[in-house]
């Protein structure tokens, strides 16, 4: 298990319970003496001179200041620690992931999230690009990005929640909760009230689709691409080509001055006729409607 974060103080803890409502815990961390033993500070980013440290502290506005936990120290770097877990597994049993942290002051971009990492792993190496089997918990940045990871990984590939989940950005301490249980549904919850739920084979990516294109199709010799087709059924009304496209206005008045003999047989101007609609073309119709 490793933390990969900005700034924070935590609680965590990882239970695993049955369907007999058994109960069991498999880490439980609360930052008590000897917690050093059971950490590793990793040197990721350390030669580049990215790598933070830690402070163990009861943070600002303590309600209980032997209540402590560690916290990132300087800004702008990169954190990361972590600790060894027993051997466990979810096969027929809830998982129960839950850890507390507080953002203590206003952050541009950095997150506080666990990671449940899986094998062997050097924990002197561990940073950003270590393999996980769960990344879960806060991540901040600039006005926009207040997010809230779910990210599962399977077979090598890690899968994102497909849904928008939003963290707390306040400088108050919060509960996270994570809950995947065996029918593979699941639980977030935020200070032990639930902000979501679902099911793993809906809201993430992990199944391949239900449907593919069907590689052996081919394309019927007389199928016809066209979208829209013209109607068999129009018929052209009769008489329509008869329409004359312009006609003598009706409201036009011979002048008073004119002289047929001078000015030859007087003719009213003509305007275009409201009854001509252009040359005569079929209705189109969508072809699926005519195939139907």
């Amino acid at each position: 298990m490793g933390i990969s974060t900005h700034l924070f103080n935590l609680l965590l803890f990882i239970l695993l319970t049955s369907h007999s409502s058994f109960a069991e815990v498999f880490f439980e961390e609360k930052f008590q003496d000897g917690w050093k033993s059971r950490w590793v500070l990793s040197d990721w980013k350390r030669s580049e001179g990215k790598a933070g440290t830690f402070k163990y502290t009861a943070g600002k506005w303590p309600g209980d200041p032997d209540d402590k936990g560690i916290q990132t120290y300087n800004d702008a770097k990169h954190f990361s620690i972590s600790a060894k877990i027993p051997e466990l597994t979810n096969v027929n049993r809830t998982l129960v992931l839950q850890y507390s942290i507080k953002f203590e002051q206003d952050v541009e971009c950095g997150g506080g999230y666990i990671k449940l990492l899986s094998g062997y792993v050097n924990q002197k190496k561990f940073g950003g690009d270590t393999p996980y089997s769960l990344m879960f918990g806060p991540d901040l940045c600039g006005t926009q990005t207040k997010k809230l990871h779910v990210i599962l990984s399977y077979r090598g590939q890690n899968y994102p929640i497909r849904k928008d989940l939003e963290c707390e950005t306040d400088k108050l301490t919060h509960f996270y909760t994570f809950i995947l249980r065996p029918d593979a549904s699941y639980s977030v919850l935020v200070d032990n009230r639930e902000r979501d739920s679902g099911s793993m084979y809906t809201d993430w990516d992990i199944l391949p689709p239900r449907k593919i294109k069907d590689v052996k199709a081919r394309k019927p010799a007389n199928w016809d691409d066209r979208e829209y087709i013209e109607d068999p059924n129009d018929v052209k009304p009769e008489g329509y080509n008869s329409i004359p496209a312009e006609i003598p206005d009706p409201k036009a008045k011979k002048p008073v001055d004119w002289d047929d003999e001078d000015d030859g047989l007087w003719k009213a101007p003509k305007i275009p006729n409201p009854a001509y609609k252009g040359p005569w073309k079929r209705k189109v119709l969508h072809a699926e409607h005519v195939k139907s």
